[in-house]
């Protein structure tokens, strides 16, 4: 126990050591915006007082008094500029008291065995990642002051930080062990309520928040000099308080860890395996399930949830996940919400607006998807879109129709492109094919639709169920979204190969009686006689690539698939 008092003491001592040298840059800064004045009234009073001539020093008391007049202008129009500095806020969903009483409870609890002051209020994000931040900037209050805050005369207290708890935690963990992973994260209220370490963070923010302000295109010439001027000051100064504020970060991280081994300290480890458990199921949700959904204007209205079914498959899966089930037993942290569907579903709005850029709110063209409704309205249309681009992309190029899987290049008798497998494989496998000129045209196809597609702004508000206050974008300003994008663009190779995929799906469930499924760790899957055909990638790949399509034909043979068939395409 003494170990881990010295620890967490030196941390704090440290801490405050580094805030000080922060302090310290601001007090110098501070001396040398008005050393000039000094230097000013010291020739002045010389002058009055008859130790220094009239005449020449005369002349430079009154240049020196006007250059100091300037400087304290300019250095009070920084200051201002840096206290107005609207500090960047991550966008999270949330949570009054009366939504989650319960979480509320524990968090103060786990904030008095820590003798520590509890967060002022908790909030959501869509990421699998905890931490403590600061809100306390005017900018970002509304209604009266806060609590904790100080009033009246005296010093102010510093308020203490909001608690921001990823969502897949609360849905993963189990009560016990979402207390021990958030133990760390709230004794760091502690060194947060320190007066220096305080106002050292407040000095770094507004520098920071001074440059992003400088930075913001569309201001005019009027705006745009001083704010340049601003911006270069502020990346001077930011630039000398570096080390000292990332070195003060991580002595505060070291004396809130010291502190939190004093409570579930054995339960703590154990549970990080589970926090590395849900990183990798909601990565894997978000990449491979939820993207085809937001792509096409859906968005799953119960990631979080998902993200059970995922870890449960994965557990299924992988001899290294055995033994994770056993714990769905035991009470989930998403029972601490009194509505954890509403929660649930207003952080999976804010994750399809932070990863893809969808709209705020759903509409026509932006609407939610239950779990059961996701292969019909997801799976399936995602492959009939896909199906009609590349026969829209064949007809342009004028490609005929091919009604014979052995016959290249024979056409209907109509004359009139059939929608059919065969026309695909034959085109992809005939001598001199050129799939680059189709893969160009697909990915042509593919940003007119997604431009076309593309959200207009998107409006404030999130559920009410889960909180109430501005969107949580908002204090983004003009920042582009998606600000966190998941993937990067896809070549024209892999959207050929998707779409020649789509193709063989949509006839497998036209002419052999498959059906789209969800797969919780792969996303759209096609299901044979009720089990899921995994092996349908590598032979569509030797016909993209290499122009093989014996591969995709046994293939198609083995399930059933009637390449000369019709395909519907919507």
């Amino acid at each position: 126990m003494s170990g881990t008092g010295s620890v967490e003491e030196l941390g704090a001592h440290a801490a405050r050591a580094r805030a000080m040298a922060l302090l310290r840059i601001r007090s110098r800064a501070t001396a040398l915006a008005i050393l000039p004045a000094a230097a000013a009234v010291v020739l002045l009073v010389a002058v009055a007082q008859g130790h220094i001539g009239p005449g020449v020093w005369s002349t430079v008391s009154w240049a020196v008094a006007a250059c100091a007049v300037v400087i304290l202008l300019l250095a009070a129009a920084v200051a201002a500029a840096v206290a107005r500095a609207r500090p960047a806020v991550s966008p999270t969903v949330p949570l009054t008291e009366a939504a989650a009483p319960d979480l509320y409870r524990l968090v103060r609890d786990l904030a008095d065995r820590l003798d520590v002051p509890a967060p002022s209020a908790i909030a959501l994000t869509p990421d699998c990642d905890s931490w403590l931040e600061d809100r306390t900037h005017p900018a970002n209050r509304s209604g009266a002051e806060e609590p904790g805050e100080g009033s009246g005369r005296g010093r102010r207290t510093p308020a203490a930080p909001v608690l921001v708890i990823g969502s897949p935690f609360l849905w993963w963990m189990r009560v016990a062990e979402l207390r021990a992973v958030l133990a760390p994260v709230v004794a760091g209220t502690g060194p947060s309520a320190n007066p220096d370490i305080a106002a050292a963070r407040r000095f770094v923010r507004g520098l920071d928040a001074a440059v992003a302000d400088a930075a913001v295109p569309g201001q005019g010439r009027v705006r745009r000099i001083p704010a340049a001027f601003v911006g270069w000051i502020a990346k001077v100064l930011l630039r000398g308080c570096r080390g000292h504020a990332a070195e003060m970060e991580r002595c505060v991280a070291a004396a809130a860890s010291g502190r939190a081994q004093e409570v579930d300290y054995g339960l703590r480890i154990v549970a990080q395996e589970q926090v590395g458990l849900a990183y990798a199921g909601w990565d894997r949700l978000l990449t491979r399930v939820a993207l085809p959904a937001w792509r096409m204007g859906r968005w799953p209205s119960r990631l979080d949830a998902g993200v059970v079914s995922a870890l449960t498959e994965l557990s299924r899966r992988d001899r290294l996940a055995e033994g994770f089930t056993s714990r769905l037993g035991e009470r989930p942290a998403c029972d601490l919400i009194e509505e954890p569907g509403a929660a649930d579903e207003a952080a999976s709005l804010l994750a399809a607006r932070l990863f893809h850029g969808g709209p705020a709110e759903a509409g026509p063209g932006w609407s939610p998807v239950d779990w059961q409704q996701y292969p019909d309205e997801v799976v399936d249309r995602k492959w009939r879109t896909e199906a009609a681009r590349l026969h829209r992309v064949l007809d342009a190029m004028g490609v005929a129709s091919s009604v014979t899987v052995g016959a290249p290049g024979s056409t209907a008798s109509g004359g009139a492109p059939v929608p059919t497998l065969a026309r695909v494989i034959d085109h992809l496998a005939s001598p001199g094919a050129d799939s680059e000129a189709l893969a160009a045209g697909i990915g042509a196809a593919v940003a007119r639709d997604e431009e076309k597609a593309a959200p207009g702004p998107g409006t404030e508000g999130s559920p009410p169920a889960a909180g109430a206050g501005t969107g949580p974008l908002d204090l983004w300003g003009p920042v582009p979204l998606p600000l966190f994008p998941l993937q990067p663009p896809r070549t024209g190779t892999e959207l050929l190969a998707d779409h020649v995929v789509a193709m063989v799906c949509c006839a497998a469930v036209d002419t052999a009686g498959a059906a789209p499924g969800l797969d919780w760790l792969d996303g759209p899957a096609l299901l044979v006689d009720g089990g899921r055909r995994s092996d349908l990638g590598a032979p569509v790949l030797s016909l993209v690539e290499e122009g093989d399509a014996e591969p995709l034909r046994s293939w198609l043979t083995a399930v059933g698939v009637r390449t000369d068939k019709p395909v519907r395409l919507s």
